[in-house]
């Protein structure tokens, strides 16, 4: 079973139905069972068009259902109109549905975590763990999001959505680009691989909305998405940004992400992913890691803490400085945050490495390996640690 072309499949799926007036929760419900119905009978009798089939089934389940609802008689005309299965469309809708699950009526983290589930093609699970919350409360979250929804009769119409793939109420722009962002950094970090998706939607809203920020967002994309083939190994260990070959970045990608910056930074309409794209541009821009601006680096961090009050932004504020003015003045900035803040104690083993203090580096490093989100970082930092433990053993 390729979950790969299923997960891409769900967005049209979903937006299908929604476009035929079901309701968006009924509709997610129902394209969950379709996709379940595909995992128990592809394996053996594969589709020649696997979206037509979904949306068929789909259909189909949300029509049984509501039959079976006490809202039947409202629902007659779409069991009366049932149409004959064929070719699905080639409409792509996954942008509308993105702004569908913007909708005024829900807060931004039960947006951004229901359309993580029902576009981004994410689990409960993984959503959770993008929020650090046990994945009860999250499928709490996103069960009130879609009850929600359906109390608000919610419609590509209603959210803003218009004919022909054009918003003429665009909605929550903000909530759109955090969406894509969290869709763009869990694909990024090799769970689950939707940064190309994320890229291309964004592309799409960059051209649908005239906003300096979702260019920003583009930009960021590109340039980190630039690095990605030299962030890894052979053997799949991650490799720092200043150890990476520079020479399998992607100039082209590099090039378009610079330009894409330049423009919007020419509006005057600063906003944390400019900032946060100028500071990738800034590490692109190096031809070496001994030569990258990192004055420069803690002057756009100095402007994004303006823009957002993010702790983790003063955390890499505290690695550009300790890199602009010395380790000890990195020290000196890393104290005054929260030390219970995510990679704090990888942080600050680097720069008591970098200020010669390698016996409290490697006992940070380890420290900060048991405190590590995935396989790959923890295997990273125990590699630290035991570096510098052996360095001293010599």
């Amino acid at each position: 079973m390729d979950e790969t072309l299923l997960r891409s499949l769900t967005p049209g799926v979903l937006s299908v139905l929604v476009r035929r007036g079901a309701d968006f929760a009924a509709a997610e419900d129902a394209v969950q069972d379709a996709l379940v119905e595909a995992v128990r009978v592809w394996p053996s009798d594969a589709p020649r068009d696997p979206k037509g089939w979904l949306i068929t089934v789909a259909w189909r389940r949300f029509l049984d259902a509501a039959r079976a609802d006490a809202a039947r008689r409202r629902r007659e005309d779409l069991v009366d109109e049932e149409p004959a299965p064929g070719p699905a469309p080639a409409v792509d809708d996954t942008l509308q549905l993105y702004f569908l699950c913007a909708h005024p009526s829900l807060t931004p983290s039960s947006a951004v975590a229901l359309t993580l589930r029902a576009v981004g093609g994410l689990t409960t699970r993984q959503i959770a763990r993008a929020y650090l919350v046990p994945e009860a409360t999250m499928a709490q979250r996103i069960s009130r999001a879609k009850r929600t929804l359906a109390g608000n009769g919610a419609t590509p119409a209603r959210a803003g959505a218009g004919a022909g793939g054009r918003f003429d109420r665009p909605g929550d722009v903000a909530t759109v680009l955090r969406v894509l962002y969290l869709v763009f950094n869990e694909g990024y970090s090799g769970d689950v691989d939707l940064a190309a998706e994320a890229i291309r939607l964004t592309r799409q809203l960059a051209a649908l909305v005239d906003h300096p920020e979702v260019a920003g967002l583009l930009a960021l994309m590109l340039l980190h998405h630039a690095r990605r083939a030299a962030r890894t190994a052979s053997d799949g260990s991650l490799v720092p940004l200043a150890e990476q070959d520079r020479d399998r970045w992607d100039t082209r990608a590099i090039a378009e992400g610079v330009a894409i910056l330049q423009a919007a930074l020419a509006r005057d309409r600063l906003g944390e992913f400019q900032a946060q794209a100028a500071v990738a541009a800034l590490h692109a821009d190096a031809p070496t890691a001994e030569e990258t601006d990192w004055v420069q680096i803690v002057e756009w961090y100095d402007e994004l803490a303006k823009l957002t009050d993010n702790p983790v932004v003063r955390l890499n504020r505290a690695v550009a400085v300790g890199e602009a003015d010395g380790p000890r003045a990195g020290l000196a900035a890393l104290a005054a945050l929260d030390a219970s803040l995510p990679r704090y104690t990888a942080v600050a083993a680097y720069l008591h490495e970098r200020d010669g203090d390698p016996v409290t580096a490697a006992r940070l490093y380890a420290e900060a390996a048991h405190q590590a989100p995935d396989l790959a970082e923890r295997d990273h930092l125990t590699r630290q640690a035991a570096r510098l433990n052996a360095r001293r053993t010599r």
